[in-house]
């Protein structure tokens, strides 16, 4: 099962809609700076630069009661055997058990990094 987080093993888990590995992420960060707005992960697109993480993102998170976890597509087959879901998307994780708390509509819906902080925020109460 992956790494626990709390004493309860509760996480905000935010999956990607992008695969893992080297290649795939320097695929990733070309395609953000030669194509961002036909990029395929939106939650990618606001949290994050070619380069990295955003400082304010990584601010938000620090600032959220629930540890964040990130996983890419493939990760989340993986690692908790779900498939079949949209991506991007933010699960609660509950010991071993996921729940949608976002899924890539709503994601997707966000044009801004404050939107998807509201989105987080909103949902994650």
């Amino acid at each position: 099962m992956g790494e626990e987080f709390g004493p309860s093993g509760d996480a905000l888990v935010f999956v990607y809609n992008a695969d893992s590995g080297v290649f795939n992420a320097l695929a990733d960060a070309a395609h953000k700076i030669f194509s961002p707005r036909t990029y395929a992960c939106n939650l990618c697109a606001l949290t994050h630069t070619a380069v990295g993480m955003r400082v304010e993102w990584k601010r938000f998170l620090e600032g959220l009661d629930r540890p964040p976890e990130f996983l890419h597509a493939d990760e989340l087959e993986a690692r908790y055997g779900v498939t079949g879901v949209p991506l991007p998307a933010l699960f609660r994780r509950e010991g071993a058990r996921l729940s949608v708390l976002a899924g890539a509509d709503a994601i997707n819906a966000c044009g801004t990094l404050d939107e998807l902080k509201r989105l987080v925020l909103d949902v994650s109460r």
